[in-house]
């Protein structure tokens, strides 16, 4: 969340901001509950000041009649202090809530639009590949070669599940590894991640876990979620706690299952793996000062970038447009890699993000560093894709595809796979 004392001195451009997101957001009843609230709060403190003074004066020697007056007088301050203590706690509950939904500044370089087709592309790597045959798409090509089952996951799964064999899993082992052992050369720390959190933690992330659109998968009477990636996991970690500022950067990689409902992701460019209820991902998180925040949104971006071009795979990188981002998200980048097998003629489709959220998650988890002056300030936090394993596959099944409808495997990928196609 953001500072909430910047709400009346910083009121304009935060409604402005909101505007620019297109986001349904209360401003005015936000700050109306703000003051209601501190009104409350400077009440109750006048309230246990009267209190404490009634407690003073009947330690002395009264009178029978003089001590009756008191005690009546201090039960009825009592009665008062419950009251307002109870509207405090309601209208503190119910603001903290509401300050929630007021998503992060953007950077002022962010394009504004509200879809994602506002969003700037603002590079171009590889050329698409155009082919001397009509090219298949991986559903086509992936059931074919028999390392991708669709029908047998809606059987016993569900729609949007789907198993994964034969050369396919040393395939996305490899991509694992391979991805792995990049990150790794830049100084991350891995981990294997917990599946699930607890309610708390994905608010402090920014997900929301309850609600007709909610992504998230909530297992009823635990106060926990199926998380959706290790965003949450990794930001999870330190809540709570207040860092060395010499232990900054943090940087770790968290790979995960990923769990999301999808609910209304439909339409040709969702079919197959490329948007499922359950896949695999390798995600960055880096905790850093403020002031080096945006060198390392820059440096997620390039270890992304790497690990595409490694594998040989066309895309665009995307400046994501304001009305696109997520609440917590300052900026974000997106890699869209081309897709021969999408649409009539091929199309973008996304493969990776990175977001640099500053310090909104940080105030939510209340994670901080201990800064030279002694005193505690909020971190920065980055997170990111390193792959996201059922997408990339999408891209190489199509890209690497050939005309009789084997698929050759990345250069990059062989050592790891031990074959260089799969036919």
């Amino acid at each position: 969340m953001i500072d909430i004392r910047e709400l009346k001195t910083r009121y304009s451009e935060i409604k402005k901001n909101i505007e620019d997101r297109f986001m349904n957001v209360d401003l005015d009843k936000i700050v109306a509950d703000q003051e209601k609230r501190a009104e409350l709060m400077q009440e109750a403190e006048g309230l246990r000041a009267k209190r404490n003074e009634n407690a003073a004066k009947m330690k002395g020697k009264l009178d029978p009649e003089t001590r009756a007056s008191l005690i009546a007088e201090g039960k009825a301050i009592k009665e008062e202090l419950a009251k307002v203590e109870e509207e405090y706690a309601a209208i503190d509950k119910a603001f903290m809530e509401e300050a929630r939904t007021i998503p992060n500044y953007t950077h002022p370089d962010a394009p504004i639009g509200k879809e994602d087709k506002d969003s700037l592309a603002v590079k171009f790597w590889g050329e698409p590949r155009h082919f001397d045959f009509k090219a298949k798409d991986h559903v086509q090509l992936g059931e074919a070669l028999d390392i991708l089952d669709f029908d047998s996951g809606a059987k016993v799964a569900g729609q949007k599940f789907y198993y994964i064999k034969n050369k396919g899993v040393i395939l996305q082992m490899a991509l694992e590894r391979y991805a792995m052992d990049i990150v790794l050369k830049h100084g991350f720390t891995p981990f294997i991640t917990p599946d699930i959190a607890k309610e708390e933690i994905l608010n402090g992330i920014g997900f929301n876990p309850r609600g007709a659109e909610s992504n998230i998968y909530t297992l009823e009477g635990t106060g926990t979620c199926l998380v959706g990636t290790a965003e949450i996991t990794l930001g999870g970690y330190y809540s709570g706690e207040i860092l060395s500022k010499d232990r900054l950067p943090i940087k770790m990689t968290g790979l995960s299952h990923c769990f999301r409902r999808e609910a209304g992701g439909a339409g040709q460019y969702s079919k197959g793996l490329y948007r499922v209820h359950q896949f695999s991902k390798l995600e960055m998180f880096i905790y850093c000062l403020p002031e080096e925040s945006d060198k390392y949104h820059q440096e997620i971006l390039s270890i992304e970038e790497e690990i595409f071009q490694g594998l040989g795979l066309p895309y665009r990188v995307v400046d994501t447009a304001t009305g696109d981002l997520g609440a917590p998200a300052y900026r974000k980048f997106d890699i869209e890699a081309w897709m021969p097998g999408r649409g009539d003629e091929g199309e973008y489709g996304e493969v990776t993000s990175t977001s640099n959220c500053t310090d909104y998650q940080a105030r939510s988890l209340n994670i901080r560093y201990r800064d030279d002056d002694g005193k505690p300030k909020f971190v920065h936090m980055l997170n990111g894709t390193a792959v996201a394993l059922s997408r990339a596959i999408v891209a190489i099944l199509e890209n690497y595809q050939n005309e009789d409808g084997s698929v050759s495997i990345p250069a990059s990928l062989v050592p790891y796979c031990g074959f260089d196609r799969i036919g």
